[in-house]
């Protein structure tokens, strides 16, 4: 074969190399995005309520029978307090669906997987007034989900 003919080849194997990665790749940056109507709650941890507020502790459980819950898997909030998801047992996370909270903007990014008996994501309560649905990614269709009910605060 020659060495005009092994261009391609050699081209074609250099380009899937390449393509393959090896090496660290360049962040990535985001498109600058429109001001959300609601904003956009701080996540992860540990966070301070606002003055007033106060930290609502919710258990992520994987129980002796295998259940995996919320412990409290309703409840509520005001304006400035903090939800603290504290991982009891199993691996879980916690996610606020946008298509379980359809139209509403500015819900919280999904936690990183909790692994560790004690681990936290704390998220900062920054929603309006109303109803939110949350759940367990990897076992929502087991039934961990919850409900959060967002209130005015009576100052």
């Amino acid at each position: 074969m020659s060495a005009r003919a092994r261009l391609p080849i050699v081209g074609a194997t250099l380009a899937t190399v390449m393509a393959c990665g090896g090496g660290e790749k360049a962040p990535q940056q985001s498109p600058p995005s429109a001001q959300p109507a609601v904003p956009s709650p701080a996540t992860g941890g540990p966070l301070t309520p606002e003055p007033g507020g106060k930290v609502i502790k919710v258990e992520m459980v994987t129980d002796e029978k295998g259940n995996n819950k919320f412990v409290p898997d309703r409840f509520e909030a005001h304006r400035g307090d903090v939800l603290r998801f504290t991982l009891v047992m199993g691996v879980h996370n916690v996610n606020f669906l946008p298509d379980s909270n359809p139209g509403i903007s500015g819900l919280p990014p999904a936690s990183a997987l909790l692994q560790l008996p004690g681990q936290t994501h704390d998220i900062a309560v920054a929603f309006k007034p109303g109803h939110y649905y949350f759940q367990c990614d990897p076992h929502a269709l087991l039934g961990m989900m919850g409900r959060l009910k967002v209130e005015e605060r009576d100052d």
